[in-house]
């Protein structure tokens, strides 16, 4: 299964976010956010039921850009 990972730095590391399943993990770094996620997203497929799966799985998410004006 693809599932999207948002990653952002944060002062003094990174924050990483599936919005699917509105699951989040940190890092020091870009690489260990997105390892940190896959592996709590692998266990909340472990530990979690079917019905919680299906109950926090959002199966359309979009990430675009938007350009505002400023001042």
């Amino acid at each position: 299964m693809k599932l999207t990972a948002v990653i952002e730095r944060e002062e003094n590391g990174y924050v990483s976010l599936c919005p699917e399943l509105d699951i989040a993990s940190q890092g020091d770094s870009v690489e260990q956010a997105r390892d940190n996620l896959k592996e709590a997203i692998e266990l909340f497929f472990e530990c979690a039921s079917s019905e919680e799966i299906k109950r926090r799985l959002h199966g359309e998410v979009f990430i675009t850009q938007v350009e505002v004006s400023v001042g």
